[in-house]
């Protein structure tokens, strides 16, 4: 049984309007600081309570406060610390919330027009320069007033960080439930915030690997029913449907789609090797990328599509390579020490993350495309599966500790500094981020 997802959600979103400022607008964003030793500060931010429809409006700037803090990027003022209790149609007491510590000010209301939909609005303010930044009005069903609090949140990180939004998505993931030698694992969806989980299969069959379209609301996946070769498929979120991607006689893994969204590329079983293919989902032309005597998997494209990254044993153990799109000019990227896999190609092109095995243990890291400037971002017992936030700034992968436990969800931004757990109902691995919601297409 598959949950549909229903298609207005996606549009819920009918209105957006700037908000008239009630001070001259700032054209620079704020400024983080640097403290001792180099070491960054989080931006102290106040959120103040949305006003007006009962809680709704304290429940949206909760999720707005949540959001931020968990970004790693902001310090949440405690609302013991509140000078005043700003109104959204006047100025805040600039000097006043300067002492009380906050560099940053959202302010907000939320109410319903004539037809009974939900309008929400807020402003953020610049303390020190005491302007606003800026001010916008969300009008949509008054069911989505979640998906309002993280879009305003995208609003209020992008303004501030000048990096693109990440909390108006979803995180599809393998859900593990049961014994570690009989564990039932289930595709499930839920808010990048851990909210509102569904399930999209029922444990009829081993799934792993899910990856969402960058352009679709659409998943890939490697499934297997007991008794026969596992099969790369594809579920569509708005109409439930399911197809398997190809009629290969040999099992398939490891799918990922195109810049586009009209093409996976996964790798193919043959004997004792594998090598990478690509078909085109409409057509289902088929064309082979690799061919060697080796185990070619885990592809991924640049965010441009001209080239894809995989992992490959044909030196010996496992390393990274980069060929173009018709699968030519390949050439070794990764040279440390230690095994290379699992390769995801950033949505800003500047890096590649990968899982590292070595001296008993699994990193993720990232490189630059041509393999120079490797970093670790976090090592542990076992990591693994690293998949990429939207925006480029952080990267999503699951942390098993051993054992009868099982793994848990984590994301880390590409500095190392932040690391923050992602909830789930169970134990869960394999998490594929959604892009931004408002920029898919039906």
């Amino acid at each position: 049984m598959i949950i549909r997802l229903v298609s207005r959600l996606l549009l819920a979103l009918s209105i957006i309007v700037p908000m008239a400022a009630l001070a001259p607008e700032a054209h620079a964003q704020l400024s983080f600081r640097v403290g001792p030793g180099g070491q960054f500060q989080p931006m102290p931010i106040a959120i103040a309570d949305f006003s007006g429809e009962g809680d709704l409006g304290q429940r949206v700037s909760g999720i707005i406060g949540s959001n931020l803090q968990r970004s790693g990027y902001f310090t949440v003022l405690d609302k013991s610390r509140f000078p005043e209790r700003p109104s959204f149609d006047a100025a805040p007491r600039f000097d006043a919330w300067k002492m009380a510590g906050a560099q940053a000010l959202v302010t907000g209301r939320v109410s319903r027009d004539p037809a009974g939909r939900l309008r929400a609005e807020f402003r953020l303010w610049d303390i020190d320069s005491g302007q606003q930044l800026t001010g916008q009005q969300y009008v949509t069903d008054a069911n989505f007033w979640r998906r309002v609090g993280h879009i305003i949140s995208d609003a209020v990180y992008t303004k501030v960080t000048g990096f693109g939004g990440f909390f108006d998505t979803r995180i599809v993931f393998v859900e593990e439930s049961g014994p570690k030698e009989n564990r039932r694992k289930r595709l499930a969806i839920m808010d990048q915030d851990g909210a509102n989980v569904r399930y999209l299969t029922q444990g009829e069959s081993l799934v792993v690997t899910p990856r969402y379209s960058p352009v679709t609301q659409e998943i890939t996946f490697m499934s297997q029913v007991e008794g026969q070769q596992p099969r790369v498929q594809v579920i569509n979120l708005e109409t439930g449907s399911r197809q398997i991607v190809g009629n290969f006689p040999d099992m398939t893994s490891s799918p990922r789609f195109a810049p586009d969204g009209q093409r996976i590329v996964m790798s193919l079983q043959q004997g004792g090797n594998a090598n990478i293919y690509m078909m085109n989902l409409s057509s289902q032309a088929t064309t082979r990328l690799t061919s060697t005597a080796a185990i070619d998997t885990s592809p991924s494209f640049s965010p441009d599509g001209t080239q894809i990254v995989f992992e490959s044993d044909r030196g010996g153990k496992q390393q990274l390579y980069v060929m173009g799109v018709d699968g030519s000019n390949q050439r070794r990227i990764s040279f440390g020490d230690g095994a290379y896999s699992q390769p995801a190609w950033s949505p800003r092109g500047d890096y590649i993350a990968f899982t590292k095995q070595h001296a008993g243990g699994f990193a993720i890291g990232i490189m630059k495309p041509d393999g120079s400037g490797e970093r670790i971002l976090t090592e542990g017992f076992h990591n693994e599966s690293p998949v990429w936030a939207p925006n480029g700034q952080y990267i999503m992968f699951f942390r098993d500790p051993g054992g009868q436990s099982g793994g848990k969800l984590y994301m880390v931004d590409i500095t190392g500094r932040v690391e923050q757990p992602i909830p789930t109902p169970s134990f869960a691995s394999d998490p594929t981020w959604s892009p931004l919601l408002s920029e898919t297409r039906q």
